[in-house]
């Protein structure tokens, strides 16, 4: 029994150092661009195939990784969620989307890479679908959406579309912007990162509620 607690807590240990090489890998070089084995190599592996023993295809490592940082962010929009129930401001519904999300990134401390990695995923739409469906599909996200939509000003389909894709993209390439800075030691326009949070509510609350073109 014990050296089965022994194999089990080393093999923990290897998938924790696996999964942070990943991520900081990804973040800096893209994921097609990084090999299972230069992950592995990062990880001081000396099998080749640690990773693929460990996780499975990239997409399940990628699916690992959002998942080391999910419980984090769940727990603190969990919190939102409870503060500000049955609030009748969009602000607040906006709030529960993108704070917990900023305030995970602080705990992460300045070199985090989190960030980056998801800004990364975005480039390939496949992945990135399998990422996003990942994260919509948790207990406080889908009722975060419930949320938003009842808060969310009378909009034609096409706009609501087109504004849920740009704040996914604000928030995602706004908050890996002020990651890599941070990790430079380059100027960011927020001085900590719950004013970024707040920043980042701000420019979302105005892009909902701002006037549309009815399409002709």
């Amino acid at each position: 029994m014990a050296g089965s607690r022994v194999r089990q807590t080393h093999g923990s240990e290897t998938r924790e150092v696996i999964l942070a090489a990943a991520e900081k890998l990804f973040a800096e070089h893209g994921v097609a661009a990084v090999s299972n084995r230069q992950v592995s190599e990062a990880a001081g592996q000396a099998n080749n195939f640690a990773v693929g023993y460990h996780f499975g295809t990239k997409t399940d490592l990628l699916l690992a990784i959002v998942r080391r940082h999910a419980p984090s962010i769940e727990r603190r929009r969990e919190e939102m969620l409870a503060t500000f129930k049955g609030s009748l401001e969009l602000r607040d519904g906006l709030a529960c989307l993108v704070l917990p999300i900023t305030e995970h990134l602080a705990s992460l401390g300045n070199a985090s890479w989190y960030a980056r990695f998801l800004a990364q995923v975005t480039t390939d739409p496949a992945l990135w679908k399998v990422v996003h469906d990942e994260t919509v599909a948790s207990p406080s996200m889908r009722e975060t959406t419930k949320v938003f939509e009842r808060l969310l000003p009378i909009l034609p389909v096409e706009v609501r579309e087109e504004r849920a894709d740009m704040s996914r993209q604000i928030i995602v390439h706004m908050c890996a912007e002020r990651e890599r800075a941070l990790t430079a030691g380059t100027a960011t326009p927020r001085a900590s990162w719950e004013a970024a949070g707040v920043g980042l509510v701000d420019a979302l609350v105005g892009l909902w509620l701002a006037p549309f073109t009815p399409a002709k």
